[in-house]
């Protein structure tokens, strides 16, 4: 029987964040670290260069120089990311969000598309790859995952150039690579990507286990009422237990318009009840939402009165959007949730008892922990 690999830098480190009771005793956490670990190595020698007939250096050698680590909601794979990040042997590094990245790229290639209707005869997904491999030798991606055929359709061109020219990826995903852009749009125009993407990285499933960061949980902790600085302190302190890996900013596209998440954790969102309530949003938006989003902290939730008609209706939907969906969601509200709409009998009166009994039913023991221990959500087109 082969011994195990000594430990490495992120495992070790691992290790002593179990000792010291800062992390759980993980298995598969820790498979994880050692994966890490073999990629540090990795990067820290020069990629083996190919010879033309064994005896002409060619180029580096198509190798495995990449990590995709998958898994369900709260493994803590962004945690083990941000590690290896931090200690990676590269000058020239970034992490982001993968969304926030795909937004960059999308407009870096309008920009080079104008420069080539000016004259520049130079293809314009060329000129973004090699402009980012100059800046980037290592990238690593929060939450990848593609619902968007804009999206679907670049990710081939541009990662097979940024490969080639020796970029090394990490990233995280609630998505098998296999599942990717499920059911999305032309998809076989995309499956070359997800190829290139198992050839060049090394696949990781992070499997089982809960979500630790809603582990202990309670009602009381995810319905926080009445509004005032006690609330919004108990809030606080909930959401910086959920977004220990730190926060980004994304766009969402929907039917060509964007949803702007100006507090993203991983799977985690930050709003207010204005930004999504007291905006012209839909359930196509909410839709998006809660497929990129496992739980949602929506924020000053008000007592919502006749003449209020549209805003009671977005909540509506919302709540409607995250039960249906199975998603978590933290509310600071100005009462019970049967207080919070008051308006003569109508169709937004009935529909509004719905909604309270749903919102009684999200802050029990039973839902927490059927967010925690969900499987895997499956993606859908966009």
């Amino acid at each position: 029987m082969n011994a195990e690999a000594p430990a490495g830098e992120i495992a070790l480190w691992f290790d002593g964040e179990v000792a010291g009771g800062r992390l759980t005793v993980d298995a598969a956490q820790r498979q994880a670290a050692m994966a890490l670990d073999r990629l540090l190595k990795r990067l820290a020698s020069p990629p083996p260069r190919r010879r033309l007939l064994g005896l002409i250096p060619v180029g580096p050698t198509p190798a495995t120089r990449g990590l995709y680590l998958w898994g369900g909601v709260g493994r803590g794979k962004t945690l083990l990311m941000d590690r290896f990040h931090a200690v990676a042997p590269v000058d020239k590094k970034r992490r982001q969000h993968f969304h926030a990245f795909m937004a960059d790229m999308h407009e870096a290639i309008a920009s080079a598309r104008r420069a080539m209707a000016a004259g520049d005869p130079r293809d314009p997904v060329e000129i973004v790859a090699r402009t980012l491999a100059d800046e980037v030798s290592l990238l690593c991606f929060d939450e990848f995952s593609v619902t968007d055929i804009a999206d679907a359709m670049l990710l081939g061109r541009l990662f097979g150039r940024l490969f080639d020219l020796g970029l090394t990826l990490v990233a995280t995903s609630n998505v098998n690579p296999d599942r990717l852009y499920w059911n999305g749009l032309n998809r076989a125009s995309f499956l070359p990507f997800v190829g290139l993407l198992k050839e060049r990285c090394e696949i990781l499933h992070l499997k089982d286990g809960a979500d630790h960061r809603l582990e202990g949980l309670s009602a009381a902790d995810v319905y926080l009422s009445p509004l005032g600085p006690a609330t919004e302190a108990a809030a606080e302190r909930l959401w910086a237990a959920l977004s220990t890996g730190g926060e980004d900013v994304c766009d969402l596209r929907v039917k060509g318009r964007l949803v702007h998440v100006s507090r993203a954790a991983g799977r985690r969102a930050r709003f207010t009840f204005d930004e999504l309530c007291g905006q012209p949003l839909g359930a196509a938006d909410y839709r998006a939402i809660a497929r990129h989003f496992d739980l949602l902290m929506v924020t000053g939730v008000p007592r919502l009165v006749d003449g209020e008609r549209n805003r009671a209706k977005r909540f509506i939907t919302l709540v409607d959007v995250l039960y249906d969906s199975g998603r978590g969601l933290v509310l600071t509200a100005d009462g019970e949730p049967a207080d919070l709409y008051s308006a003569p009998e109508g169709n937004e009166a009935f529909e509004f008892a719905r909604t309270a009994s749903r919102l009684i039913e999200m802050r029990t023991e039973a839902w927490l922990h059927r967010v925690a221990h969900c499987p895997d959500q499956q993606q859908s087109t966009a």
